[in-house]
């Protein structure tokens, strides 16, 4: 059975593509065979960046390791039973496609609550939950007093997630190892960052998270996504010479695939 890696939380900006593409290419890359899904059927973000890759590849001769990816099948609605999803059933058509040749599928929510979002929820062995260093974006997992300091209760995300492990319980699945990244971070040491720190510290213990380096705010990432590429293929596609913040972002590719702590992975690059 393949390992299932959700990449989720209801807020968009997050950089959950971001970090789907690159943990799906690193994982590639180390000789795994990993599949994607992409759950956000209107951008497809994640699609987008597996054909832009594929397409890159095919008009410049190259062959880099590459995830595979598939839309969701359709599903003829004549077949379903009365009060059956149909959405449910697109997922675990996808899924049981693949989960027989792919090691790991990594499965990328979209930003908002959707129904897709909430069974694949249920089917995460590891969930990552990337989040910008901002209390607008902590109030996803937990409302907090006005000044900062005191968690007052969990939020909607977390209660999504609370459910999705009811769910995997009552099924008699392993507990998902739930881990949120602090994604998209500033450089300069800011209260706010101080702060942040010690809230997802406290709010871990009290709901049951792993804390895990994401990554910083870079510019390349953005000029990344139309070729389709990684940081891990800039020395494929002839850059010889790394300048210091792209060894940065690859070392803090390295450090999250580390702490992911994925089952049969050893990190390699």
């Amino acid at each position: 059975m393949a390992h299932i890696i959700v990449v989720g939380n209801e807020k968009g900006g997050a950089g959950k593509s971001t970090v789907s593409m690159h943990v799906a290419t690193a994982l590639a890359r180390m000789g795994h065979r990993i599949a994607t899904l992409d759950l956000d059927l209107r951008q497809k973000t994640l699609g987008r960046y597996v054909d832009n890759r594929n397409r890159f590849l095919t008009k410049e001769e190259l062959e880099l390791p590459t995830p595979r990816y598939i839309d969701l099948p359709e599903i003829d609605a004549s077949s379903l039973k009365p009060g059956e999803n149909p959405y449910d059933h697109r997922l675990s058509a996808a899924v049981s496609q693949l989960e027989t040749e792919a090691e790991f599928i990594l499965i990328d929510c979209p930003g908002s609550h959707t129904r897709l979002s909430q069974v694949a929820h249920s089917l995460a062995d590891t969930l990552i939950t990337p989040l910008n260093d901002s209390f607008v974006d902590f109030d996803l997992l937990a409302h907090i007093d006005n000044d900062g300091q005191r968690i007052l209760g969990p939020s909607v995300y977390s209660e999504m997630v609370w459910n999705a492990r009811q769910l995997r319980a009552q099924a008699g699945l392993k507990p998902i190892d739930w881990v949120v990244l602090r994604n998209r971070l500033g450089a300069q040491q800011m209260v706010n960052k101080a702060k942040m720190e010690k809230a997802i510290a406290k709010l871990s213990k009290r709901i049951g998270f792993r804390v895990a380096p994401g990554f910083n705010e870079r510019v390349i990432f953005r000029e990344l996504f139309p070729r389709g590429l990684t940081l891990l293929d800039l020395k494929d596609i002839g850059v010889q010479q790394l300048n210091i913040s792209n060894v940065a972002a690859r070392q803090e590719l390295r450090d999250l695939v580390r702490e992911l702590n994925l089952p049969g992975v050893s990190v390699t690059f």
